[in-house]
Parts: structure tokens; sequence; C-alpha cells
């Protein structure tokens, strides 16, 4: 592992208001960044997604967070797999 991605979790709840508001907050891990390959790229394409990145980590360090931070670029993460 030889790169840092910021795990994005959003949580909401409500203010004194009663509004609902959303909190996203970052966890840094270690991650190994790999390109997609070319049947990722053009099966995400396919389906409205623009894959860039394939980013491995540990599997304890992974909660479900539905976004990441990478280099300061936002990315939503679509697909898990062991």
């Amino acid at each position: 592992m030889d790169d840092v991605l910021t795990l994005l979790a959003v949580t909401s709840a409500q203010n004194e208001y009663g509004v609902m508001e959303e909190t996203t907050t970052g966890r840094q891990i270690f991650c190994q960044v790999e390109s997609v390959t070319r049947s990722e790229f053009f099966g995400g394409g396919r389906n409205g997604l623009n894959p860039q990145f394939r980013f491995l980590v540990f599997t304890g360090d992974y909660e479900g967070e539905p976004m990441c931070e990478f280099h300061g670029l936002t990315y939503t993460i679509y697909r898990t797999y062991h």
C-alpha cells in the first residue's frame, strides 16, 4: 500500500430547528491505486458511469462508505468486491 485514500461517510441529523442536515466525515486509509481494466471502463460507460481508478484496500479498513477523496477529487464508490 503506497498511497492514501480518504473514505467519506455521510450522516443525517436534525438540527435544533428540525431541519435535516447532512454531515460528511472522512478518515484516511492506505491503498494501492490501479487503472481500471478496459472491460470495466467500457462496461461502466454503457451504464452511464465513468470509472477512473481501482483502489485496493484492506477489507477491515472499508466500512461501506459511499464516497472517497483521492488527491483532492471526490469519487463515488459504485462497486466493491473481495
